[in-house]
């Protein structure tokens, strides 16, 4: 290639010159080409529904001059033939070459291409233009597509860092601009001045891809020994660069023993790589907080991208299908440099260390056994996946965080199992096999079993390719002075080895590894001295639940899982049964202030069964209150309904000045799930009854037998939510004695291409039959009476004053109040708005309702809507509606809504939605 950048453009013009060899054993007569910075050219791209999947509106609200494309195409064949060229269908970032004849198998074909490279900004992927005036440069040009089993590997950009280009020899001449320093994993060939320009000539032979920086203000710093020559620009101002020069010598040579020797000589290390893939934990933290000393930060940034970037240039894999490997050794590598060179290392860091901590087992836990509660917070959630599916198809946090470290604990697990120290044989026989020919996944396998003496078809059938759970436990334990008599039961039926520990006042005195437990088996061993046997000690095996895993064999044990409380939250313990303790303090207008102490037994992972109790004491009303609920929790592997929830809850607060309210609610519901994991489909039915009793109030009438009320309830929810699009479906019946009615809920919301976004929003709801006089129990055309205790309301009695202004998202949900705030028959609105400059929105609503013995009534509102935080903080101001001019009136203050979400809960899904 000769390439210019064109830094006032943001772009590039290419000259390239392809020779590509048919190695498959069929004729040819196409030939696909990687295009991936053309997925940054619309906003209907697989990369930009990708995008708006995971919730990032970065790249949709983001200007055209900001995406990229590729443009100007143009392919010639040896005989100056002009080519004809498409890009496949749902694949815009790729290219379909028709050869003018067909190239037979080992045969060459040389063809020239030219075309203009628009380089897209580096705020959506950390690849591209930057604010600074330089360029990280990223899949950027045309290659041939990898090509296996006789064919092309079709894949899009999914920004996962997988492209899978053929294995190819490189030779580039790149001008810049005097003013860009250029900087490069390739190897540097020469570097020529030319008055404005420099001419930099790069060379690399069987590499898959490569990364291109240039800057104006240098960054990056050189660091060579025998090795390799690493340039890095990972960001650490605490460390000199003596220190850093240490660290990164220190991290070539292990990386180098474990390895192998790489076939390129020049690593590349840059913060917008690490960035792209952080060391989750860490990066959460802001410096002047973190637990970790400063060499050991930059440390593990550095460890972790440096074999990442190792792997890449020299894994000839297909990194979409065998992403798993990649993530495998990289995690393996991790786990044994920091048992070599910081063994006492905790998870937590320094913090650690203070005493006032030492009852938390997350301050106890060393800092390896962390990937396994990563991995097993998803597998709690039945949100996990195999590690062996492709990149593209897994949930973020699977594919970043739980899916990356189970790869690495697996691979450990198998070197502990077979022994020999079969894990870095594999890798060094491996990176071998990779500097000679394109590798897959079966070729590691082949390796792996070589290495192994037993049959290990369990670890590619299970722990790789499957989302099988595995769980023993003990059940029967007996013992004498010399030996133990105990059975294991499988409890989920499946079959892999799992090792015993026998343990002495906390330390290990013997290990066996248990094979082919089926069913219940019973098995005798030697006691050497134990106190105590524990399945799975060190926690090799990816294990679902750990809990059950130890049985005591002194003489008196009470309870082998004793009670341990602890001080807000912890990671699980497997060795007590923990009760969490945490102060609350909560608030609303009829109780006050309302401080608490939460007692719980939820740690960071989920469990079957969950208590919650939260008695609390009203500043106002100077009486105890609060809220319990027990939750049960049935997960289903293998089934759409992919979990059935038991919750039995009640509520003692105050729903109006001096008058409290008991409310019990058990309730059932299931929630189904599609194939795809990534579908942001969600689905879910409740079935609940809500049992009701209030005291009376001088300020709320309770006439028509709406004091004390039992109400069934059953609700289905269809929702499937992203930035472009959000539909939800909902269906709402309840029955009483007093009455019974139903209702349908539809929204829409739709970001356009222009980037003007409409929210539409469709209730019906009638009356099946009435027997009360009250509209406690009416439809609400601009805020409910909230009888089932749902909504967050500050105020829910209130009908004057700012707590009745706020303003829930829920029947009619009118924005002004007017003369017929209830509906006793029926009731259908439709709701809308439009933005008109980024979160400044019109809204309008229209509305007719049915009273009894009332003719059907025709309302309508409208105003300007501030749209802060969809759905969690939001204002309304009311202009025009049925009242007349909203504005003019006197008392306007009041008239304006707000909606402001307090729940730590529901904030917290702001920023987990991208996640799961």
């Amino acid at each position: 290639m000769y390439v210019e950048l064109l830094p006032e453009q943001k772009g590039l013009t290419v000259l390239q010159e392809i020779v590509f060899h048919n190695t498959g054993t069929d004729s040819l007569s196409k030939i696909i080409l990687n295009d991936w910075n053309n997925a940054f050219s619309a906003k209907n791209t697989p990369l930009a529904k990708r995008f708006s999947d995971e919730f990032v509106r970065s790249f949709h609200l983001a200007k055209s001059y900001e995406r990229g494309s590729t443009s100007a195409i143009t392919i010639i064949d040896e005989n100056k033939t002009f080519l004809d060229w498409c890009r496949p269908e749902r694949h815009p970032d790729l290219i379909e070459v028709s050869l003018q004849e067909k190239l037979a198998p080992n045969q060459k074909i040389k063809f020239n291409l030219t075309y203009r490279v628009k380089i897209p900004s580096d705020k959506f992927t950390k690849y591209g233009y930057t604010s600074e005036g330089g360029f990280h440069l990223k899949d950027w040009f045309l290659t041939p597509a990898r090509f296996e089993n006789n064919a092309f590997c079709l894949n899009s950009n999914y920004n996962v860092d997988d492209i899978t280009n053929a294995p190819a020899d490189y030779h580039i001449t790149f001008k810049t601009p005097q003013n860009q320093r250029l900087f490069t994993d390739l190897n540097m060939v020469s570097i020529e001045n030319q008055g404005k320009h420099t001419i930099y000539t790069l060379e690399g032979k069987n590499r898959m891809d490569f990364s291109i920086y240039t800057e104006q203000q240098i960054t990056f710093n050189r660091y060579k020994n025998a090795i390799a020559d690493v340039y890095t620009n990972l960001k650490d101002n605490r460390l000199d660069d003596i220190q850093k020069a240490v660290i990164i010598d220190r991290v070539v040579k292990f990386t180098d023993e474990i390895i192998g020797s790489t076939t390129n000589s020049t690593i590349l290390v840059s913060q917008a790589d690490y960035e792209r893939n952080p060391f989750y934990g860490l990066n959460q933290l802001p410096a002047f907080i973190s637990p970790y000393p400063d060499n050991f930060l930059y440390e593990i940034k550095f460890l972790k991208t440096y074999v990442y970037e190792y792997l890449k240039s020299n894994l000839k894999l297909n990194a979409r299908e065998d992403n798993w490997i990649y993530d495998a050794i990289q995690v393996h590598i991790m786990m044994k440099y920091i048992d070599e060179h910081y063994p006492d290392m905790k998870m937590m860091g320094n913090i650690s260390k203070l005493k006032i901590l030492k009852g938390f087992n997350l301050f106890a836990l060393d800092f390896n056994k962390q990937y396994s509660y990563y991995y097993m917070l998803m597998a709690r959630k039945n949100l996990d996946q195999p590690i062996g599916n492709p990149k593209n198809t897994l949930l973020k946090f699977n594919e970043q965080i739980a899916g990356k470290y189970r790869a690495g604990l697996s691979l450990k697990y198998l070197d502990d199992y077979c022994g020999n120290n079969l894990a870095t044989k594999s890798i060094q026989s491996f990176i071998q096999l990779n500097q000679r020919q394109q590798t897959s996944s079966k070729d590691f396998e082949k390796i792996l079993r070589q290495n192994c003496p037993n049959n290990i078809d369990w670890f590619f059938e299970t722990i790789i390719n499957s989302r099988d759970i595995i769980d023993y436990k003990f059940t029967e334990v007996s013992k004498t002075n010399d030996s133990i008599a105990f059975t294991v039961r499988n409890k989920t039926g499946v079959v892999v080895p799992i090792p015993i520990f026998g343990l002495k006042n906390g330390e290990i005195v013997f290990k066996d590894w248990l094979e082919n437990i089926k069913t219940d088996s019973t098995i005798t061993i030697s006691r050497k001295d134990a106190d105590r046997i524990v399945l799975n000690y060190e926690n090799e095996v990816p294990e679902y639940n750990l809990r059950n895993n130890w049985k005591s064999l002194k003489n008196y044990s009470f309870n082998d899982r004793p009670i341990k409380f602890n001080f807000l939250k912890d990671l699980e313990d497997p060795y007590h049964n923990q009760i969490l303790y945490v102060p609350t303090l909560e608030y609303n207008l009829y109780n006050g202030l309302m401080p608490g102490m939460r007692f719980h037994n939820k740690t960071f992972l989920d469990k079957p069964i969950i208590f919650d109790v939260n008695p609390a004491y009203s500043t106002l009303t100077q009486k105890m209150i609060g809220n319990f609920r027990l939750i049960g929790n049935q997960f289903r592997r293998d089934s759409d309904i992919y979990l059935i929830r038991y919750q039995f809850s009640g509520q003692f607060f105050d729903y109006a000045q001096n008058a409290g309210y008991i409310r019990f609610n058990p309730m059932i519901q299931f929630f189904k799930r599609p194939d795809n994991y990534r579908d942001n489909r969600k689905e879910s039915l409740m079935i609940r009854q809500v049992i009701v009793e209030r005291e009376e109030s001088p300020f709320v009438s309770l006439e028509g037998r709406n004091e004390n009320y039992s109400i069934f309830n059953a609700r289905y929810f269809n929702v499937k939510t992203e930035v472009k699009n959000h539909f939800a479906f909902k269906t709402d019946l309840q029955l009483a004695n007093s009455f019974g009615k139903a209702a349908v809920e539809l929204e829409y919301r739709k970001l356009f291409e222009s980037n003007r976004q409409v929210n539409l929003r469709f209730f019906a709801g009638s009356f099946l039959y009435r027997k009360t006089n009250s509209d406690f129990f009416s439809f609400a055309l601009d805020r409910p009476t909230d009888y089932l205790f749902d909504y967050g309301l500050y105020g829910r009695s209130e009908t004057t004053g700012l707590f009745s202004q706020q303003y829930i998202v829920a029947e009619g949900a009118f924005k002004a109040k007017l003369d017929t705030p209830f509906a006793n028959q029926w009731i259908t609105t439709f709701n809308s708005s439009v933005n008109i400059w980024n979160w400044v929105e019109v809204y309008g609503d229209l509305g007719a309702l049915k009273n009894e013995n009332e003719s059907a009534k025709f309302v309508y509102d409208s105003g300007i809507r501030l749209n802060l935080v969809t759905d969690y903080f939001e204002l309304y101001f009311p202009v025009y509606s049925s009242n007349g001019w909203e504005v003019g009136k006197s008392n306007y203050g009041e008239r304006i809504r707000f909606m402001v979400t307090l729940s730590p809960n529901v904030l917290v899904s702001l920023f987990t939605r991208k996640w799961f």
